[in-house]
């Protein structure tokens, strides 16, 4: 399989959630093997979620790199919709500031309906950005094809769990939330990229440089 290589320079990365666990599930394995890059910037930008929820959140992203900024929006849980326009100003505000190489954000065609609102509205704001959208296992058998791929080892996936699991205990009791989900979903990616685990991505437009 062929691999398409990030540049070899000091790279900025924009990751945006719906709500304040949705960057370290969808892509917490990434942003742990990105971490030790040299020049790493992570900018994380969430726009639902109370006091405490955001506090977990920021505990999680500065575990993974210490020097992250970090912006939550605090609109309602499950009413992004309501408040689009708010949504909107918000990306386009943080958009002045932040100029990332990458973009991070869930999927558009996502189950829930928080999440397509931002994953719909990251490639509108960030045009000039590669928008890798990421995955959420939830209750509604959202599950999809991915194109894309960032291959872990067995401690990276181990790590992100256990990471999980140590900054949210706000939704231990979620019957959903646990272990054998987490780690099956990124071995299931793993076999299909021929990896250990992995996490996968969603892209709909790609630049490929021929050089």
């Amino acid at each position: 399989m062929l691999g398409l290589l990030l540049p070899d320079r000091p790279l900025h990365l924009l990751c945006l959630g719906a709500h304040p666990d949705d960057v370290e599930i969808g892509c917490g394995g990434t942003l742990l093997t990105l971490a030790d890059r040299p020049g790493l910037q992570i900018t994380a930008a969430v726009l639902t979620g109370t006091p405490d929820r955001a506090a977990e959140s920021t505990r999680a992203l500065e575990e993974i790199l210490p020097s992250v900024k970090t912006h939550f929006l605090g609109l309602p849980d499950g009413r992004l919709p309501d408040h689009w326009g708010e949504v909107k100003q918000d990306l386009e505000d943080l958009s002045r500031e932040c100029r990332p190489d990458l973009v991070l954000a869930p999927r558009v065609d996502d189950a829930h309906q928080d999440h397509r609102l931002v994953g719909s509205l990251a490639p509108t704001v960030w045009r000039d950005a590669l928008t890798l959208h990421y995955e959420i296992p939830k209750w509604d058998g959202d599950v999809a094809a991915p194109s894309h791929y960032v291959a872990l080892d067995a401690e990276t996936g181990r790590r992100k769990v256990d990471l999980l699991n140590r900054h949210f205990p706000s939704q231990l009791a979620h019957d959903w939330w646990d272990d054998e989900l987490f780690l099956g979903l990124m071995r299931v990616r793993g076999m299909e990229c021929r990896a250990g685990y992995a996490e996968a991505f969603f892209a709909t437009k790609v630049l490929v440089e021929l050089r």
